[in-house]
């Protein structure tokens, strides 16, 4: 009995990663706009309604494509910071290293990167599943600058006083123990960051900047000193 459950539960993370990856296909040539079952279905030889078993609507099959974007950029900018945390670099290179793994994962996979940090899809609402892997990034960021934080310090960045009760909610939110002034910065920077790829990947630097990779390096750094991360 163990053995057929065992069967049918392989040949059900099979049948569902066949459907994400032609999702995905479907993703770049189309947009997820135009995402639709039937299309799904009919590129893997299926009938809807057995499709509809693993994803029941349009909207189930979307979010999961975003929440495994989410998982795979999260993953790579943890990845980037573990190696540089255990090659003894300081805050500033594991926060340079965490937003390269960035950089470098969205310009592997741009319709995917796209998906979440894109156009946002109409009708399509993203549920509370998807908050915690959206979360990665941001808080790899938050856990460099707390590092230093806890470490030789940090440098606060100068917060207006109108500012200082929604600083004061996101620490407390998200960040707690960190000064409300680094959080208010580490946001900024967190969106600077997306603004940073997004003008890359989506063509805005065409005809501005041609040494992209330096460019990015050096954006990050001053994002670094931004937050108050220590030069070295």
């Amino acid at each position: 009995m163990n053995t057929v459950r065992g069967a049918r539960e392989r040949a059900r993370i099979e049948v569902t990663a066949a459907i994400k990856d032609e999702a995905r296909r479907r993703l770049a040539a189309e947009g997820a706009a135009k995402l639709s079952l039937r299309a799904v279905a009919r590129e893997l030889g299926m009938v809807s309604s057995a499709l509809y078993r693993y994803f029941p609507s349009r909207d189930e099959l979307l979010t999961a494509l975003i929440i495994d974007a989410y998982d795979s950029l999260g993953a790579a900018a943890e990845e980037a910071d573990a190696r540089a945390l255990a090659a003894g670099a300081p805050p500033r290179d594991r926060w340079i290293a965490a937003c390269e793994a960035v950089r470098t994962w969205a310009l592997a996979h741009p319709h995917e990167y796209a998906l979440v940090y894109g156009s946002p899809v109409p009708g399509y609402s993203a549920p509370a599943d998807t908050i915690g892997p959206a979360s990665r990034v941001g808080n790899v960021l938050i856990g460099v600058v707390r590092a230093a934080y806890e470490g030789r310090g940090v440098a606060l960045p100068p917060l207006p006083p109108a500012l200082a009760p929604e600083a004061g909610r996101m620490a407390a939110d998200f960040a707690e123990g960190l000064p409300p002034a680094v959080v208010a910065a580490l946001v900024a920077a967190w969106a600077q960051l997306a603004g940073l790829v997004s003008f890359e990947l989506f063509g805005q630097f065409q005809g501005v900047v041609e040494e992209r990779s330096a460019f990015f390096t050096h954006a990050a750094g001053q994002l670094a000193h931004g937050v108050g991360l220590p030069a070295v």
